[in-house]
């Protein structure tokens, strides 16, 4: 039986993920004051996951290298 391609590890964890360990919400809290030492560590407040985009710059470069390419045919 084969490995559905989503379910397989490819050069480790790259992607963001948007669960985080108990670990790791507990250290967000901690940064935004939100948690200290003492407190129960069952029933952790939301922590936001910010997923990352870029914007795409190509368009830009396609666009401005035709108006180059437009003005010098003009010359």
């Amino acid at each position: 039986m084969t490995m559905d391609k989503s379910l397989r590890v490819r050069k480790g964890l790259i992607r963001s993920r948007s669960v985080l360990t108990r670990a790791e919400r507990i250290d967000r809290l901690k940064a935004s004051d939100r948690w200290s030492e003492g407190d129960s560590p069952f029933g952790l407040g939301k922590v936001r996951v910010y997923k990352l985009t870029l914007k795409k710059k190509k368009k830009k470069k396609d666009e401005e290298a035709e108006g180059a390419e437009a003005d010098k045919k003009k010359k």
